[in-house]
């Protein structure tokens, strides 16, 4: 059975106010199925999903993204941001920087938080990176693939493996103490001196810069 919706009904399910559906129909954008007698308009579940197929988001956002690990890589971040910036001018289109300084292992970033949400909400056509690892140390390509599904690539603009040593052992670290936690007894020391021996090792190599 055909279903109508009166003219409140449907502007309200569409956004729109009845006045603008008063001026489409006499524009002729948009003509009610049928009037009454009594001149109430309808219309029709057809007209209904025509108008909503239009209003379908189409993502037109592209957003720089860029993470560091530490507050000791602020000058990193500034130079990784002023990289990612020149890029995208020289691409012509609008776009936006979200930054992050926190570990690559870490999903609970602010930044990465409200980049994720933009691109389910269908705002967001491209995430721009500077380097891979940047985006996550890992589940790069869980996050990637997600985003395809709603429309939106990733782009790295230089595919070529670049991490700092310093980072990759705080996250190595940040890695080991997670499961050392979860561990009993000898693992358990035996994982926490291994973090040890990483914290000790990297204190020694910043000695020797």
């Amino acid at each position: 059975m055909d279903k109508y919706y009166t003219i409140h009904a449907f502007a309200k399910i569409i956004g729109m106010t009845p006045q603008t559906l008063r001026n489409w129909e006499k524009s002729g954008k948009l003509i009610p199925h049928h009037k009454m007698q009594n001149g109430y308009r309808y219309y029709s579940e057809d007209q209904l999903n025509q108008i909503l197929g239009k209003k379908v988001q189409v993502p037109d956002k592209i957003i720089g993204y860029c993470r560091v690990s530490s507050p000791k890589q602020k000058a990193d971040l500034a130079r990784q941001i002023d990289a990612v910036r020149t890029y995208l001018i020289a691409k012509g289109e609008p776009f936006e920087i979200i930054s992050d300084i926190g570990s690559g292992i870490n999903y609970n970033k602010k930044g990465l938080q409200e980049l994720i949400l933009q691109i389910t909400q269908h705002k967001v056509k491209k995430v721009v990176v500077l380097y891979k690892d940047r985006l996550l140390r890992f589940g790069y390509d869980l996050v990637a693939y997600i985003a395809s599904i709603y429309g939106c690539e990733i782009e790295v603009i230089d595919s070529t493996e670049k991490t700092e040593q310093q980072e990759l052992v705080e996250d190595l670290v940040q890695i080991i103490t997670v499961f050392s936690c979860k561990l009993q007894g000898k693992r358990a020391n035996k994982a926490k001196k291994m973090v040890q021996d990483l914290i000790q090792e990297e204190a020694e190599n910043d000695k020797n810069i």
